[in-house]
């Protein structure tokens, strides 16, 4: 286990370990999950991964998720990127898409809509699921 216990610092003295790796996680993990603000959530989470490694080198401490944070919130503006391309180039198929599963009440129903999206555009449903 390790001690997370804060300790009394003297004046000036750096924290032991730089914990802003942990909140670029944070904000990396958020991006991948809240799709429509995953590229803001993103880049928060990578600007927020480099900003403490920098730090730690600077305090020659650690920076525990510093990197992960960074390589989740790339890995969510790629995603967040794709998808947004998706909804732009397959603006009018989105558009007939959420209009046939507003309008479907059955699972047979949905199923229609699901085969007439993937017929138009190649993709499977889960996409525009998202």
């Amino acid at each position: 286990m390790t001690d997370n216990s804060p300790e009394p610092r003297t004046e000036g003295q750096p924290p032991r370990v730089e914990r802003g790796g942990l909140w670029g996680l944070f904000f990396g993990a958020a991006g991948l999950l809240l799709p429509p603000y995953g590229a803001v959530l993103s880049v928060f989470g990578v600007v927020q991964g480099f900003r403490a490694r920098r730090a730690a080198r600077r305090n020659r401490t650690q920076a525990p998720g510093a990197l992960l944070s960074v390589l989740v919130g790339v890995v969510g503006i790629v995603v967040s990127l794709a998808l947004t391309s998706v909804f732009v180039v397959y603006r009018d198929q989105v558009a007939d898409f959420r209009d046939c599963s507003a309008r479907a009440h059955t699972v047979s129903s949905q199923k229609v809509c699901d085969e007439a999206w993937e017929s138009s555009t190649g993709l499977p449903p889960t996409v525009i699921a998202a």
